[in-house]
């Protein structure tokens, strides 16, 4: 008898690609984009991206590092502590699509925050990156300048950029009641004072989601009509939740949102592609071996499998590691630091 799933490839049936393999020895899990040397490549998101854009760089990609380290840092991990070298931004964790719309539109003029610098302890700090200065500025009018020079090389990455590799991180954030300026952390953690008259939590729905990323894609491909873009969901499960719930069911709410919009967007959009990062540490056919034993933090083994199923195909031969045993960074969470608060 003739069906529909006669003739398809080895990977199509669970029987076969899954079942009787060791998750480590799954192949196929995607279908590499067309990448080479000469791509400038930009990542953001949360802080999974880094270890993408980490494998990257030292497979020899034309990694942009658009917000370099002065060389006043000793070390690049000194620099590392303060957002550079992170993303190709210094913007730090970027964990929703909200913040990340906003950014690009502040970026380029069409949106102000109203409520951009917070304090702590009388120093000053930038409300919408508060990790990246861990000590604060001595004055507002710093924040206000380190700003303006942080998006003028956020509007270089996004007009130079060839592909932008973007990690969904959460749902869950916290906003201004006055403009809806969303937060990549909640006031009064890091810097700031929480006030209910002025800040509300919000979980950010499928259809929100769906929208903020589709303002961005236009956003972005208006300033750089061939800019491509690579989205991934970061496998990391919230540290707490503020919704009411439990954590766990509340993280499988926010990744399950985040799935489904970075599958549509892959679907209707030939310039956007999707790699299964999630997918390879969370399903349980991996039964938690690439988690630490907190069950949060993704281990060294974990990230090395997302990296080689990243790197297969025709990645494999364009990106030939140069120091494939180097020890890849530690990727520096704003969620950690901000568990250390509550």
């Amino acid at each position: 008898m003739v069906n529909p799933y006669r003739g398809r490839e080895a990977r199509a049936f669970w029987s076969g690609a899954v079942a009787d393999r060791h998750c480590t020895a799954m192949t196929d899990l995607w279908d590499p984009i067309a990448l080479s040397r000469h791509d400038r490549i930009a990542t953001a998101g949360s802080c999974f991206a880094q270890h993408i854009g980490n494998a990257l760089a030292r497979r020899g990609a034309d990694f942009l590092d658009c917000e370099p380290a002065p060389p006043v840092f000793a070390s690049s991990d000194e620099a590392r502590r303060f957002g550079y070298g992170l993303f190709s931004c210094r913007y730090g964790n970027i964990y929703t699509a909200r913040q990340m719309r906003q950014l690009v539109e502040e970026a380029y003029g069409h949106r102000r925050p109203n409520e951009a610098i917070w304090t702590r302890d009388g120093r000053f700090f930038d409300a919408l990156r508060p990790a990246v200065d861990p000590a604060g500025h001595a004055s507002a009018d710093t924040v206000v300048r380190a700003r303006q020079l942080h998006l003028a090389a956020v509007r270089t990455m996004l007009e130079t950029m060839d592909l932008l590799v973007f990690t969904l991180g959460l749902t869950e954030c916290w906003q201004s009641l006055i403009d809806g300026t969303v937060y990549p952390t909640a006031p009064g953690t890091l810097a700031g004072a929480f006030d209910p008259a002025l800040h509300a939590f919000r979980n950010l729905r499928h259809a929100d989601v769906l929208e903020d990323m589709e303002a961005l894609i236009a956003l972005i491909r208006a300033v750089n009509p061939r800019a491509r873009i690579l989205l991934t969901v970061s496998p990391v499960p919230l540290v707490a939740t503020a919704s009411g719930g439990h954590v766990l069911p509340a993280t499988v709410r926010s990744k399950s949102v985040l799935r489904a919009v970075a599958g549509e967007l892959a679907d209707g959009h030939d310039h956007v592609a999707y790699f299964p990062s999630y997918e390879i540490i969370t399903a349980h056919p991996a039964r938690g071996m690439f988690f630490d034993p907190d069950l949060r933090t993704v281990n060294a083994l974990g990230v090395e499998q997302v990296m080689a199923q990243f790197f297969s195909g025709s990645l494999a031969q364009a990106f030939a590691p140069a120091d494939a045993q180097a020890p890849m960074p530690e990727a520096i969470c704003d969620e950690d630091r901000v568990a250390e608060t509550l």
